[in-house]
């Protein structure tokens, strides 16, 4: 997702002061009709496309760290050498020669793409269950790591994999085309020798090294990565499975409530992140949208309740209603029926009430579970098996954490790609971002539970950090227009840096 911004900044291609460039600066300008940005990191100058492949963030508005240039926009990251991408971004960064002549930096030609070679121990075949961000991740990242075994994605999405944030957001809302929700496309994983398998996984067989498919398909496998996400929450309540009754995970749920809930009177059951998005994508849409949610401040239980309050406030001004602190007992065809016996008038009901993991296939092919697949540092469940995206429990912070975001499964699916290859692994700092009309929200960290959020800024001004103590750490920290205080952020806690991360914080 590129931008069509005017050049800006100075010509690289006619040289610029060696002097004015700075160690772990960025400098926007051009060369050769590009926008491009250098960079100095340990005395070495750099040059690199200025925009982030993810979706088209700034890169010279971000910052230099740990050998990568962060965008600011969503913390996707790019190899200081090679370009390479980590999550949210899949696709790397154009990489521009560079030369120092008497003082002066000069841009040169556009690099071909840096090509790996995948070590001799890299298993025949690779087989990922799941057509979500981690499982095409994994097979993006092993292609671009010099991988040239054969890969197979096994989906039941249901339609090639998306760009699952979209569902909720900018698509539902009527803001993107539907080709634009696509993560990747069937042809292009076969472009880059993918194949994509269409149906459920129906067993393993971990003995012989095979996944049998719905349908008999067997596929035999070196490595297996294990990605088969979540799935939404239906609850258990009279007339749940009403046609008019939507939950969103997919592209044919995401379609369903648009072509439903256009200028329809709306009952979004559930005030979590994806019921919030929901209710303001609907209301671009024309819809008249209630919220129900048993508890009494939205998002209050991850963000604390002035942000939730916030939240509120954010919502009520574009036209939503609020009813918290109550439950729905049962649906009919033209209400929701509350726990004090308000009738809530609904034409259509989308429950946001949470997801679960899939962990079925992985039980019974005998892997470790507790609340999801149990792996370590690398995210290996077993020999020859890994488990990344939304099942995975893994180490972080001295706990073992399950993390239901984008860009962790994004990271995840890429982490467990140079592991297959024998590459390690690295500690990646959770991060998230839901937007609410004008208002995104970033959040770095992971705070399952906290002491009273310090509010730092004004919240109503759309300017302001949160802070997420436990125990007098600081375990997460929530932005409001303020990507450099969350960037900064990201650095000081990746460095396990306290010092550095407080400092960011004043």
């Amino acid at each position: 997702m590129g931008s069509d911004a005017p050049l800006s900044g100075p010509d690289f291609s006619q040289g610029v002061d060696d002097a004015d460039l700075h160690e772990a600066e960025i400098l926007l300008g051009h060369a050769a009709g590009e926008a491009v940005v250098l960079v100095r990191d340990r005395g070495m100058v750099r040059a690199f496309g200025a925009t982030c492949t993810h979706y088209g963030g700034p890169l010279a508005e971000g910052r230099i760290f740990g050998g990568a240039i962060h965008c600011p926009w969503h913390h996707a990251c790019f190899d200081l050498v090679t370009g390479a991408p980590h999550g949210p971004a899949l696709a790397p960064i154009a990489c521009w020669d560079v030369t120092i002549e008497n003082g002066k930096i000069r841009v040169g030609e556009k690099q071909e793409q840096a090509r790996l070679t995948a070590p001799a121990m890299a298993p025949a075949s690779v087989v990922i269950i799941g057509g979500g961000a981690a499982g095409v991740a994994c097979a993006e990242t092993l292609r671009q790591d010099g991988y040239a075994g054969t890969i197979a994605i096994v989906s039941a999405e249901g339609s090639d994999p998306v760009d699952r944030p979209n569902l909720s957001k900018d698509y539902l809302a009527g803001n993107a085309p539907e080709e634009w929700v696509y993560l990747r496309t069937k042809e292009q994983l076969s472009a880059i020798g993918v194949e994509l398998v269409r149906g459920e996984a129906a067993s393993i067989d971990r003995d012989a090294r095979t996944v049998k498919v719905a349908g008999g398909r067997v596929v035999g496998y070196g490595a297996l990565v294990l990605a088969t996400g979540a799935e939404p929450i239906r609850l258990p309540i009279a007339g749940a499975d009403l046609p008019h009754v939507h939950v969103l995970r997919t592209l044919e749920h995401s379609r369903a409530i648009a072509a439903a809930g256009a200028g329809k009177r709306v009952v979004v059951i559930g005030a979590s992140f994806i019921g919030l998005e929901v209710a303001a994508s609907l209301r671009a849409r024309g819809a008249d949208v209630t919220v129900v949610a048993p508890e009494p401040v939205p998002l209050a239980r991850v963000l604390g309740d002035d942000v939730g309050a916030f939240v509120r406030r954010v919502h009520e001004a574009q036209g939503v209603a609020f009813r918290l602190g109550r439950k729905p007992v049962s649906i009919s065809a033209e209400a929701v029926t509350l726990d004090d016996g308000a009738l809530v008038p609904a034409e259509v009901v989308v429950m946001g009430v949470g997801v679960k993991p899939r962990l079925a296939l992985a039980e019974a092919a005998g892997l470790a579970i507790d609340r999801g697949v149990v792996v370590d540092q690398e995210l290996k469940a077993a020999r020859g098996v890994w488990a990344a995206g939304d099942i995975a429990r893994y180490p972080y912070d001295g706990e073992q954490v399950r993390i239901e975001h984008w860009q962790v499964a994004v990271r995840q699916g890429q982490q467990v790609a140079r592991s297959i290859l024998g590459r390690g692994p690295r500690r990646d700092v959770p991060f998230f971002w839901s937007a609410h009309y004008d208002v995104t929200i970033g959040y770095v960290g992971h705070a399952e539970a906290f002491d009273r959020p310090e509010v730092h800024g004004d919240l109503d001004k759309r300017d302001a950090h949160v802070v997420y103590r436990s125990g007098g750490r600081v375990r997460a920290v929530a932005t409001i227009n303020r990507d450099a205080v969350s960037l900064a952020v990201e650095e000081a806690m990746e460095r396990e840096d306290a010092a550095a991360l407080e400092a960011a914080l004043r």
